[in-house]
């Protein structure tokens, strides 16, 4: 669904994208993940046609930004991370004029104001104020239209950003439900519990590059490699924290009454190899196991030394 060969974005000397390539295939639900100033906002702009790219490709739907911008921008709809004032429009008034801006006759926009208002859970109030509505209702109310002229491809920059914990909830939902009708879904988000649980695959992103790309298991097995181990140890275990010092590459990170944690920066079979020779050298090895990462953890690992982009 959506290609990216290359891509850079310059502002004077500085970049806020750096040569980013990526591949979103048809049907999936990706989240893009990064500090701020990250580069994701940026990115996301120029893939909507909003804002110019230095260099690059970028293929939608086989149909090339460069040289189809109208034809690209009809497949795609956006939600951008703030709403604006509509302080005179009702609901109902709200979503017909956005389709009018689509040529779609008043008939077919009423029935599209329905079903959308039905699919986002706002029927009850088509006849509101747009400016009398929660953010969450706002938010769901922004998707609806943008799903007006039935795009192909949704992307969503930080849709869950200031929500109370029910309106992300509700937000989750939706575009869970979304993607099973088979839309093709791009979210910015801070929030990586939310990511972990309906993103098939996700990127990270920071300085203006990506730092990883895949699905979030394969992304956190291959973290899983350069992750803490924790040995319990019971006896002599001075003697132990001695013996591991003098072992290359293994860093002690912290010592309890029964552990010993420390950064094993290995595979499976490196890790047997170590603990061989922990038990060739005389240690009493009562078990072991990897502290398992999470998103969050390996987000923090990958962007630890960022520094404010655009």
């Amino acid at each position: 669904m959506l290609y990216i060969d290359r891509l850079y974005k310059n502002y004077g000397t500085h970049q806020a994208v750096k040569g980013l390539s990526l591949h979103i295939p048809k049907g999936d639900l990706f989240g893009f993940v990064g500090p701020n100033g990250a580069g994701k906002t940026t990115t996301i702009r120029i893939v909507c046609g909003l804002l110019k790219e230095t260099s690059g490709q970028i293929v939608i739907d086989g149909m090339s930004l460069k040289k189809q911008p109208n034809e690209v921008k009809r497949c795609i709809g956006y939600v951008p991370d703030f709403f604006g004032v509509y302080d005179n429009f009702r609901v109902s008034e709200y979503m017909e004029f956005y389709a009018s801006l689509y040529s779609i006759s008043a008939k077919e926009a009423a029935a599209l104001t329905t079903d959308l208002l039905e699919l986002v859970n706002l029927s009850d109030k088509r006849d509101e104020y747009v400016d009398s509505l929660s953010r969450g209702m706002k938010q769901r109310l922004c998707v609806a239209r943008a799903l007006l002229h039935d795009p192909r491809l949704l992307v969503l920059d930080e849709p869950s950003s200031g929500l109370d914990p029910r309106a992300r909830v509700e937000m989750k939902e939706l575009l869970m439900n979304l993607r099973s009708m088979g839309k093709t879904i791009i979210i910015s988000s801070h929030i990586l519990s939310e990511l972990s649980e309906m993103c098939t695959s996700i990127g990270i992103m920071d300085q203006g590059q990506l730092v990883a790309v895949g699905k979030i298991e394969d992304i956190l097995k291959t973290g899983s490699e350069n992750s803490s181990v924790i040995l319990e140890i019971t006896k002599d275990r001075e003697r132990a924290i001695s013996i591991i010092r003098q072992i290359a590459d293994i860093e002690v990170e912290s010592v309890m009454e029964h552990q010993i944690k420390i950064k094993h920066p290995g595979d499976d079979e490196k890790m047997n190899r170590f603990l061989i020779e922990l038990l060739q050298q005389g240690v009493v090895l009562d078990g072991y196991h990897r502290q398992q990462d999470n998103l969050e953890q390996m987000f923090m690992q990958l962007t630890g030394n960022s520094e404010e982009s655009v």
